[in-house]
Order: structure tokens, then C-alpha cells, then sequence
């Protein structure tokens, strides 16, 4: 069962993709990540941007924790119709379901940047796709100081950050790492 930790949707479940072609993050990683988050101060009032959404737990739990927009993108339809049923069942405000590529959306146009962008990729994505689509976000879809957070297998190498981007240090629960980091740009580093 995967279900909102906290915030006003705590304790509220989610619906999951069918079968296997989403990977929802573990109860025990979401719970750290958020608390990483907050000790942070990236989550209250933030615009955040979810690639790779899946059933839409992070996202939606940054939602429910403060954030006053959030941006869902998931290309599978059938686990886009998930994540529009979960936002519409949470009945969060200013949550928004995007089904298409990951690598469409960055490619595109920006809009209003982000504070925070969470990454959770199928762990079979190629290195260097994951690289690109930061090197795309560092590139008119981030605040200063945006928090980014990708989160990998642990067999998986450190991903390959933009110039503009400072890692934070990454966190690791079994078999999954999370990587924090910063987008700091060129000339704005203390």
C-alpha cells in the first residue's frame, strides 16, 4: 500500500500503476527524502516539477507538505490516469498531470521555474539521458537555489550534474541512493 506520509493528505492512500511499469518509492526512502526536504526549506510554498511521476507519491506528498504548485509528468497513459485519479481523489490544489516524455517536456518551453524538481527514473534509464535531461533543467526551468533530487539504484553511478548545479550529498537506504543538489548559477556561488 502506498500512501501520503504527512502534511493535510497524510495518511491517505494512493492508487498504483498496474503491473510493473512504474517503481513507487519505498514508504522508508519518501519519509527520509521529505525530511531531507524539509530540513532543507524546499518544500513549503515551493513550485515543484515531478519527472518521471508514476503513481505520483512524491510529487503529491510534496503537495500535502506545503508546496503551492506541483507538476506531475508521466509518460505511460495507464499510470497517467493513475496519478489523475490520486490528485483528484486527494483533491490537493494546484496540481497538474502532464502525459508525455519526460524528454519532451524539458525540451520545451520553461514556463515558471522551479524550486524543486524531483527525479525518479525507471533505474534502467541510460546514464546519459538522465544526464541531459539536467543538463535541460539547468537551462530556464530552475530558481536560484532549486533543490534537485534524483533517485537511483545504488549500483548506479552518480549522475553527471550541469556546471550550475553543486551536489549536496547523496543518501543511501538499501538498495536505493538519493542524490541531492543545488542549482547555483554560474556567478551567483557564495
Amino acid at each position: 500500500m502506498t500512501r501520503i506520509i504527512a502534511g493535510v493528505a497524510g495518511g491517505r492512500r494512493l492508487a498504483t500503476p498496474p503491473g510493473d511499469s512504474t517503481r513507487p518509492t519505498s514508504e522508508r526512502v519518501r519519509e527520509a527524502l521529505f525530511a531531507r526536504l524539509e530540513h532543507l526549506d524546499a518544500l513549503q510554498d515551493a513550485r515543484v516539477l515531478d519527472l518521471y511521476a508514476g503513481s505520483g507519491a512524491l510529487g503529491l506528498e510534496a503537495a500535502s507538505r506545503g508546496a503551492c504548485a506541483v507538476v506531475l509528468v508521466e509518460k505511460d497513459r495507464r499510470a497517467a490516469a493513475v496519478v489523475q485519479r490520486n490528485v483528484r481523489e486527494l483533491g490537493l490544489p494546484d496540481v497538474q498531470v502532464r502525459t508525455e516524455s519526460v524528454e519532451k517536456v524539458v525540451a520545451g518551453a520553461t514556463g515558471e521555474p522551479f524550486d524543486l524538481v524531483l527525479i525518479d527514473p525507471p533505474y534502467d534509464i541510460d546514464d546519459a539521458n538522465l544526464a541531459t535531461v539536467l543538463q535541460r533543467l539547468a537551462t530556464g526551468w530552475l530558481n536560484q537555489d532549486a533543490v534537485l533530487v534524483v533517485e537511483r539504484s545504488s549500483r548506479s553511478p552518480e549522475p553527471v550534474w550541469p556546471a550550475d548545479v553543486e551536489l549536496i550529498g547523496p543518501r543511501r537506504y538499501g538498495e536505493t541512493t538519493v542524490w541531492f543538489a543545488e542549482f547555483v548559477p554560474e556567478g551567483d556561488a557564495a
